[in-house]
């Protein structure tokens, strides 16, 4: 049996059977064991009842994608290992409880049966099946049971009453596994025997909050909201720590204004939500840009339109993130693209919402967000924190708080500061605050507020982590992305460059302003684009044709929208077919025009 140290395994059954627990628990005992995580997981938008999974990938190496084939299915329910047995390769391996789940067509896979209810009820644990199915899965997995249970201690010690009988579930499926199938199978994990470093296991909404802790955020408004809630929690439990308030509001509309007013006291300010929850707050952002006020918005992007589909995951709010409101109301657009990415794109949107005094947004999605990845510790001590410029007042002038600036950046004042009062407002104003409505003065304030957006464009940048680039700079074909879609294409692109296609990718991180001369730069010589997005129309494939038409036209550059809908995160394998189709085309000469 040789050990293969790169599985996906995927668990799959019922709300409400606690499959989300066995999965987080299996990855942290994998991650703590010094391998690699990456996890996705999708469920029903039902409280209760409805179909579960938790898709894990485990390696020896950093892992960039959920992967393409399952090679390890762990069902709860004949659901599960109906719906799913079709994607488990050949000679898979199927571990399930085999009170409730017959497997068919077993010839084609190892079957590894756990009487998980059986050993739950005889331990008067019946709530325990969970952690009876992770201690068999830990065994047949090769991983160590003192990291196991560890992780339980850890993970489950906050119920402390029922902590030993978590444990003893834990060991009861170990013991199980162990005297019934006392070989590996042939895919098992080999953890390392010494852990080079030791990593953070995280999952977005954890990266992007402890992102805002370390940018200064001290004030949350937010109202639930799948699939943002869980960011909400987090603050909750950890910003009140650092000295700030969480408030959980009445509504978005109502989250997103007492932001607006906690930024104008002086504290930096967050709220998250997702689609329907950020058309609610277009009308508050065109006020935090028309008054100035620094606010950061974290959109969890979601499958829609309306309730849509609460729990799929989509990047279908770029057009609301960029153009979304009355008249023009410039913002800051940043998409992460991993977990450890949310954490600094985070610190990225708070710098540039205090110093450039505008809203930021923060497009996140459903696949990001909840994902569970490893990570290394985050080097705090590289972080800068641009700060809102003060106003230097002197006695006897007036306070210009919106003076015209070459920037378009002018001091700010905190409520209270003696001489500094300004009313801040969402009727057009002169640079004092007061209300004036002459075309003049319009035609001036929409162009220092514009400037402010282009002295980003040159300044933001330069940051080390603005923009991702990689792959073959000469090759004919280009991939241009946005978002978590990037973990697929690297993966994609290592197999394509194995298979001897010439790639090149760039992964811009802030979107809006767009980074002009790097992507001008990057699409020069190229024959095709390739853009990969998880919406309907290609928005962003269409903002990259709009933008960059006289280059594209010039050049002969054809833009082919890669477009997935259906839910679920790109995988790999979609993104390398489309490599080889549009190489097929560019050899034979029939690419689009």
């Amino acid at each position: 049996m040789v050990p293969i140290n790169d599985i996906v395994i995927r668990v799959a059954g019922e709300s409400g059977e606690g499959i989300v627990t066995i999965g987080e628990v299996f990855v942290r005992i994998a991650a703590f064991s010094g391998l690699e995580v990456y996890t996705f997981r999708t469920f029903p938008a039902e409280i209760l009842g409805g179909h579960v999974i938790f898709q894990a990938r485990i390696a020896d190496r950093p892992v960039l994608s959920q992967g393409d084939d399952i090679n390890v299915l762990v069902s709860l329910n004949q659901e599960g290992y109906d719906t799913h047995v079709s994607e488990l390769e050949a000679g898979g391996i199927v571990i399930y409880d085999d009170a409730v789940v017959t497997p068919r067509d077993s010839d084609r896979h190892l079957l590894y049966p756990i009487p998980v209810s059986q050993i739950a009820n005889s331990l008067n644990f019946p709530r325990g099946s969970n952690l009876v199915m992770v201690g068999a899965m830990v065994q047949l997995m090769g991983l160590p049971f003192e990291r196991a249970e560890q992780v339980v201690r850890r993970r489950l010690g906050r119920y402390a009453e029922m902590l030993p009988k978590n444990l003893e579930a834990l060991a009861a499926g170990y013991r199980y596994a162990q005297e019934r199938f006392p070989s590996h199978p042939p895919a098992y994990l080999v953890p390392p025997e010494q852990i080079a470093e030791e990593k953070l296991v995280l999952t977005g909404y954890q990266a992007i909050a402890l992102g805002a802790l370390a940018a200064g955020c001290r004030f949350f408004a937010g109202y639930p909201i799948t699939p943002a809630t869980d960011l909400m929690e987090f603050m909750a439990s950890e910003l009140p720590k650092a000295g700030g308030t969480v408030v959980q509001a009445e509504d978005e509309i109502a989250a997103i204004n007492m932001v607006i007013g906690a930024s104008f006291a002086g504290l930096p300010s967050m709220t998250a939500t997702s689609g329907p929850g950020l058309s609610l707050m277009i009308e508050a952002i065109g006020l935090a840009s028309m008054a100035e006020i620094p606010i950061v918005v974290v959109d969890v992007q979601r499958a829609g339109p309306a309730t849509g589909m609460p729990t799929k995951t989509a990047q279908g709010d770029l057009y609301m993130a960029f153009y979304a409101g009355a008249d023009e109301a410039p913002r800051f657009v940043i998409a992460p693209s991993s977990v450890e990415d949310c954490f600094y794109q985070t610190i990225n949107a708070f710098n540039m919402a205090e110093l450039y005094q505008m809203p930021v947004i923060i497009l996140s999605d459903q696949a990001l967000a909840p994902r569970v990845e490893t990570c290394t510790f985050f080097n705090l001590e590289n972080i800068r924190l641009w700060k809102r410029q003060l106003a230097e007042l002197k006695p006897g002038q007036p306070f210009e708080r919106y003076k015209i600036t070459h920037s378009g950046v002018s001091p700010i004042t905190i409520p209270g500061t003696p001489g500094g009062q300004y009313v801040a407002e969402g009727l057009e104003h002169n640079e004092q605050g007061h209300p004036d409505y002459s075309p003049e003065m319009h035609r001036l304030m929409t162009k220092k507020r514009w400037n402010k957006v282009n002295a980003a464009r040159h300044h933001v940048f330069g940051l080390e982590n603005a923009v991702e680039e990689w792959g073959d700079q000469d090759a004919a074909i280009g991939i241009l992305g946005w978002g978590s879609s990037l973990g697929p294409v690297k993966e994609a692109m290592v197999r394509a460059q194995a298979a001897g296609y010439r790639v090149a990718a760039l992964f811009p991180k802030i979107l809006f302003p767009m980074p002009d001369v790097r992507i001008r730069r990057f699409i020069r010589g190229r024959r095709i684009l390739i853009i990969p997005e998880l919406n309907s129309l290609g928005q962003f494939a269409r903002v990259i044709e709009h933008r960059y038409t006289r280059q594209l036209v010039q050049d002969s550059i054809s833009v082919i929208s890669l477009n997935k809908y259906d839910g679920l995160p790109f995988r790999p394998v979609e993104i390398f077919e489309e490599i080889k189709r549009v190489s097929a085309l560019l050899t034979r000469r029939t690419w689009p025009r």
